[in-house]
C-alpha cells in the first residue's frame, strides 16, 4: 500500500514531524496565519492548519482543528512527502487508524489505536512492500500475537494466543495447530538460512529446536506430561546442558539439571523437590564423583550432608551444616567435619557446637599418630591436649 491510499480529509484542515521539529514554521488557517502555540489564533476555528517551513515553503504537517481543539487527523510531510498520518481524540490521544511511509511512498507500518493504547491488529512491511509483522494488541496495550516475516516472505517469529487472531493477515489457524494437531514450522533468519523448528498444539508450542549454522541442534526445548525439557548442544552435537522443570504454577519450577563436558560425561547434577535443591554432584572428568550434597529436613530444620572425595573414588572429607535464611542460602557449620588421606584414613577432624563455632580440632599423620588436639573457645585462644 502506497501513500495514495489515505485517510480522508474532511474539508479543510492539519502538525509537525518530530524529524522537522527544528524547522521554522509558518503555520495558517485558509491563509491567515496563526499560532499552534497560542490558542487566541485558533480559537472557535475549524478547519485545516498547514504548516510550511519558513525558507523553502515546503509542507511540514497538516492538523485538523475543530472548534479550536486539536482533533482529528494529523499529518507529517518530509521533501513534499507524506511519512506518517494519524488521528486524535479531544483528549490529544491517538485514536483510529495510523500510518507512516518510506520516501517513496510504500507503507511502512499501519496500527490502530483506542484512546492512545494500541489495539487489534498492527503491520509492519519491509521497504519491498511485504509483511515485516503483524501483531495482535488485546487489551491494555497488550500484544498477544504475532509473526515475523523476512524479506523473502520466510518466517522468522511466532507467537501463539489462545485462539487464531491474525487472520486474514496471517494465517495463524494453521501456523499454530488449531486447524489440526500438532503441526511443525521452520523458522529461516534474514539469510534465508533455516534456523529453527517448532511444533505447535492448539496455540501451545510443545518443541522447539534452535540450529547451528551447521543444521546440528543447538537447543532443544519439549514440553511433555506437565514437564518441560531444555537441552543445549556444542556444535559438534554434544549436549552440554539438560534442565528438567514442572509446568502447572506461575513459573516452571527446576526438578533436575545437569552439565556435561564438551567430551559429553557428565560434570554436575542437581535434583529439586517442591522448588527446594535436594541432591548436589559434582564428578570429575575421569567419571568419578567428586562431591555429593544431600539436604535433609526434619521438622523446621533443613541440614545439608557433604561428602568430598579423591578422582581415585576415595572419600576425602565430610561436612554437615545447617541451612536458614530465604533458600537456605546461609549454612552454619555442625557436628564434626572430617579429611581422609587417599588411602581413607581420617587425618583431620574438626567438631562444631550448636552455633556453629568451631570447639575442638584434631589432626593425625599418614601413620595414624595423633599430632594435634585443641581445645577452642569464643575469643579464639586454644588448648593443647597433645602435640
Amino acid at each position: 500500500m502506497t501513500a495514495k491510499s489515505l485517510l480522508p480529509l474532511a474539508g479543510c484542515c492539519l502538525l509537525l514531524h518530530c524529524g522537522a521539529a527544528l524547522a521554522i514554521q509558518d503555520c495558517e488557517i485558509n491563509r491567515q496565519p496563526v499560532n499552534p502555540n497560542n490558542g487566541y489564533t485558533t480559537e472557535g476555528k475549524s478547519c485545516v492548519m498547514r504548516c510550511k517551513d519558513k525558507d523553502s515553503g515546503a509542507l511540514l504537517r497538516e492538523q485538523e482543528i475543530r472548534n479550536g481543539k486539536f482533533i482529528g487527523l494529523v499529518r507529517f510531510y518530509q521533501d513534499g512527502k507524506l511519512t506518517q498520518e494519524y488521528s486524535v481524540n479531544d483528549k490529544g490521544n491517538r485514536d483510529g487508524v495510523a500510518r507512516e511511509f518510506a520516501a517513496n511512498g510504500q507503507m511502512l507500518r499501519e496500527e490502530n489505536y483506542a484512546n492512545g493504547q494500541q489495539s487489534g491488529m498492527a503491520k509492519n512491511f519491509h521497504k519491498n512492500g511485504k509483511l515485516r509483522r503483524a501483531t495482535f494488541y488485546g487489551l491494555g496495550n497488550s500484544e498477544q500475537a504475532y509473526a515475523e516475516f523476512n524479506e523473502g516472505g520466510q518466517l522468522r517469529e511466532l507467537r501463539c494466543s489462545d485462539k487464531a487472531v491474525l487472520a486474514p493477515v496471517v494465517d495463524d489457524g494453521a501456523l499454530c495447530g488449531f486447524a489440526r494437531t500438532p503441526v511443525t514450522i521452520e523458522f529461516f533468519n534474514d539469510k534465508a538460512e533455516l534456523r529453527a523448528r517448532a511444533t505447535y498444539d492448539a496455540g501451545k508450542r510443545v518443541r522447539y529446536e534452535t540450529l547451528w549454522d551447521n543444521g546440528k541442534t543447538s537447543q532443544l526445548e519439549e514440553n511433555s506430561n506437565g514437564r518441560r525439557i531444555e537441552r543445549s548442544f556444542s556444535r559438534e552435537g554434544i549436549k552440554r546442558r539438560e534442565l528438567v522443570s514442572r509446568l502447572g504454577g506461575k513459573y516452571p519450577m527446576k526438578e533436575r539439571q545437569q552439565e556435561f563436558s564438551e567430551s559429553g560425561t557428565l560434570l554436575d547434577d542437581r535434583q529439586w523437590i517442591d522448588g527446594e535443591l535436594s541432591v548436589e554432584k559434582h564428578f570429575f572428568l575421569n567419571g568419578q564423583l567428586r562431591s555429593l550434597s544431600e539436604t535433609l529436613e526434619d521438622g523446621k530444620q533443613r541440614s545439608v550432608n557433604i561428602k568430598n572425595y579423591y578422582d581415585s573414588g576415595i572419600l576425602a572429607g565430610e561436612e554437615h551444616y545447617l541451612k536458614s535464611g530465604t533458600g537456605g542460602y546461609r549454612q552454619q557449620a555442625i557436628g564434626t567435619h572430617k579429611s581422609y588421606n587417599q588411602r581413607g584414613m581420617m587425618v583431620a577432624a574438626s567438631t562444631y557446637d550448636g552455633r556453629g563455632r568451631l570447639k575442638h580440632e584434631r589432626s593425625w599423620d599418614d601413620a595414624g599418630r595423633l599430632i594435634r588436639d585443641d581445645e577452642v573457645f569464643e575469643d579464639g585462644s586454644r588448648k593443647a591436649y597433645a602435640k
